[in-house]
């Protein structure tokens, strides 16, 4: 890299050889040295010389223009290859994504109560929007005008509902075996040890079965289905679907919801019949209940309404993990870090949905005397 002053206040950057990478590259402190001096007008290259280049001057060159720019100094790029200056015009041309930007952080706590109080606002208006929008197509869906295929339904069914078993079943068991220890520290000092039997059984078929087998799948579909369709977001066939005229809603969407829907009130039973076998196992073995005893006890501590209540509460949070899910992941930006803010945002969202929907639905049956 040569520098000359072919005119008051004009300097020339004269690039010559190869400017490749593997040849190595000259210091260009010099040169931005002589762009931010004083006195400097104009800035133009020579190219006359040069056999080959690729990115590494393109670095350079945008490099220059920009500290030429912030100096105020004239910038003239004629003396460079076409295509070297088509880079630079891209280059100028393409924003930088939103998620990439640096944000700085706000120093005003009212701004901060302030801009949270819009987001929520926002995301309250787009969740309501989201929810109707899948209530449209579900109703095209029963009236057969909904672009799906049943093959997928079925597919997703078996995804959320039977590969879901081994690990509904583990956690199931640990929090039955966890309530029949808790239980039996405190009555065994009554001599009532054979209430551990009602203890569990209520807990689980009421709240801990629904609730853990949805934080279960928030954790284990909800995020998947985010995932899933955020990659679909970011490679851009959820706007090939809208190309082809296919709402990804019904093509998407809403077999995950039916699927979650439909399998999440058996999931909830299946994991309170664990969760009442973990509590036999404790105390059967190691309270000396008798086997008859205990399945005795439990079945006169819980009834019909309490097993399905169970149920409709297993139903409800199957709805908010898949909404959360399938909402986190048509929001998802344009990028592989914005699939994972969906998944996590997904997670968070249905785990705090869930223990909301657990509050109201409790208070609502006891209201009502269930």
């Amino acid at each position: 890299m040569r520098l000359s002053y072919p005119g008051a206040g004009t300097l020339q950057v004269q690039v010559a050889g190869s400017w490749t990478l593997a040849s190595g590259l000259p210091s260009t402190a010099e040169a931005e040295q002589a762009v931010d001096s004083d006195g400097l007008s104009r800035l133009c290259f020579d190219s006359g010389g040069l056999e080959s280049w690729d990115s590494s001057l393109v670095n350079v060159v945008y490099r220059l223009a920009r500290l030429s720019r912030s100096a105020g100094v004239a910038l003239d790029l004629s003396g460079l290859p076409r295509g070297l200056r088509d880079l630079l015009d891209l280059a100028e041309t393409v924003p930088a994504h939103q998620e990439t930007r640096d944000h700085q952080p706000d120093t005003s706590f009212l701004a901060d109560v302030g801009s949270e109080a819009i987001g929520f606002v926002r995301s309250t208006a787009d969740i309501l929007r989201f929810v109707g929008g899948v209530s449209v197509s579900l109703g095209r869906m029963l009236t057969g005008r909904a672009h799906y295929r049943p093959s997928d339904l079925f597919l997703v069914v078996q995804q959320v509902g039977a590969q879901a078993l081994p690990i509904v079943s583990l956690i199931s068991i640990l929090v039955g075996l966890i309530l029949a220890f808790v239980g039996a520290v405190q009555l065994e000092q009554f001599g009532a040890d054979i209430f551990i039997a009602n203890l569990v059984g209520l807990g689980m078929v009421r709240d801990m079965g629904a609730m853990m087998t949805g934080i279960i799948m928030a954790g284990r579909t909800g995020a998947a289905y985010a995932a899933e369709i955020g990659t679909m977001t970011v490679n851009e066939e959820i706007d090939a679907l809208r190309t082809m005229g296919i709402s990804p809603i019904d093509f998407l969407v809403v077999p995950r919801i039916l699927a979650l829907i439909l399998m999440m009130p058996l999931l909830t039973l299946y994991a309170d019949l664990m969760g009442i076998l973990g509590g036999a196992l404790v105390g059967v073995t190691l309270f000396d209940i008798g086997t008859y005893e205990y399945f005795r006890q439990t079945r006169s501590a819980i009834d019909l309404f309490d097993v399905f209540g169970g149920m409709f509460k297993g139903l409800v949070y199957g709805a908010i993990v898949a909404i959360s899910g399938c909402l986190r992941g048509m929001e998802c930006g344009r990028s592989s870090a914005a699939v994972g803010i969906a998944t996590t945002s997904a997670v968070v969202t249905s785990i705090v949905f869930i223990v909301v929907a657990c509050a109201v639905l409790t208070v609502a049956y006891d209201v009502m005397g269930i």
